[in-house]
């Protein structure tokens, strides 16, 4: 088989159960399109207590010069009742013109699509004039404890050193060509914990309802805004994700109640400046007397998810002109240059090396019926293509 053929590649990894963190034969599938035409593949499985070990590759061709990275994730979510879907979601069939199978669009599609367009550029121009690698992860789905981090980490300590880096994730939300992705907000999560006093309904005056104290808190997360935004990023958003107080009885007042938030963040913040905002609304919240009045300050406990995403902005004008002029040229679509939508792994190459993301169209990722076109897997193949020629032409000539 060919590894120009981006259709054939996807069929190839969908009919792998890559379901995370299981590997399912996904990264063997990488290794036998890519050692064929030159590359040094290296396998590496990340260990961590608690977590499940995980497989993840590392491949390169070339030796010097500039050093372009190619990033992505094997690993996909669950396919859920595969009885709903229209066609098995390791089958990888076409019908209509379109690919169905879970991940075809998050995210083999995007490595099926550069492995080709690399495959290509090998075979009309010879090995590149510099080095491409790939840096594939099986656990983006999953922790994220195992997956690129450590595997960057991994290749630094081994002489690895990044110019750029593309994430083939789908970003566009329409139609290929739409949508660059140039950063990504940070998300910071967190528990809060009001302490109450147990006691009968009745007689609320012998108990101190928690929930009381919890509404003011909460509200006070909710509004005021925490920023109106930047040009580069939308307003801060937070919002209450669940609230339990752990109590089935409606004439007991609780001893306690929680409620958990989560924050996407711009570069106004840093997390321990957003922790040091959001400390000072509840100790303020803590003294609203309108729903306990006569009370002391509402007691309450704040705890941080261990792994806040930090927030960051690439500006690195050559890697987001090649590509842009690559999107261009191929769709005649000029791209928006996005920070919108979740965190990726960009969030750690970003220590490393400028990066952006460009993929296929996303509207039916993690859905039933994954799907992706198979003329946009022609498409976005072209355009990468254009991309490996346009970085390294701006990599050597400036």
């Amino acid at each position: 088989m060919s590894a120009t053929n981006p259709v054939e590649n996807l069929q190839t990894l969908i009919r792998c159960p890559s379901v995370t963190p299981t590997e399912g034969g996904a990264l063997s599938a990488i290794q036998a399109m890519l050692a064929p035409l030159g590359f040094r593949v290296e396998r590496m499985v990340a260990q961590a207590e608690g977590t499940p070990d995980v497989e993840n590759l590392y491949a390169r061709i070339g030796d010097d010069g500039p050093h372009l990275m190619f990033a992505g994730h094997t690993d996909v979510v669950p396919p859920g009742d595969e009885a709903s879907w229209s066609h098995p979601p390791f089958a990888a069939d076409i019908a209509d013109g379109m690919m169905f199978g879970r991940g075809a669009v998050d995210m083999k599609g995007g490595i099926a699509c550069f492995v080709a367009a690399v495959a290509r550029h090998i075979e009309q121009h010879g090995a590149p004039n510099g080095s491409i690698s790939f840096l594939i992860t099986g656990d983006e789905e999953g922790p994220s404890i195992n997956g690129t981090e450590k595997l960057l980490k991994w290749a630094a300590e081994k002489g690895e050193a990044w110019d750029a880096c593309l994430v083939g994730e789908p970003t566009n939300p329409d139609v290929l060509g739409d949508m660059i992705k140039i950063g990504r907000r940070g998300s910071l999560s967190g528990k809060v914990t009001v302490h109450g006093v147990q006691g009968h309904a009745a007689y609320p005056h012998l108990a101190d309802n928690p929930v009381r104290g919890l509404l003011p808190l909460a509200s006070a997360l909710m509004d005021p805004a925490f920023d109106a935004g930047t040009p580069e990023f939308p307003a801060s958003n937070l919002e209450v994700t669940s609230v339990d107080v752990g109590n089935p009885a409606t004439n007991v007042i609780p001893a306690k109640a929680t409620f958990a938030f989560n924050i996407r963040f711009n570069d106004t913040w840093s997390a321990d400046t957003l922790k040091a905002e959001i400390i000072r609304r509840l100790d303020e919240a803590a003294g609203d007397q309108t729903l306990r009045a006569g009370r002391e300050p509402v007691r309450y406990d704040l705890t941080w998810n261990e792994r806040p995403s930090h927030v960051f902005l690439t500006r690195n004008n050559a890697l987001i002109a090649s590509l842009s002029e690559a999107v261009e040229k191929v769709t005649q679509r000029r791209p928006a240059l996005s920070t919108t939508g979740g965190t990726s792994d960009a969030r750690f190459i970003k220590d490393y090396c400028p990066v952006v993301e460009f993929g296929l169209v996303g509207q039916t990722m993690h859905m039933v019926d994954e799907r992706a076109s198979v003329t946009d897997l022609e498409t976005l193949t072209e355009i990468y293509g254009s991309f490996i020629a346009n970085w390294f032409d701006h990599a050597r000539n400036g």
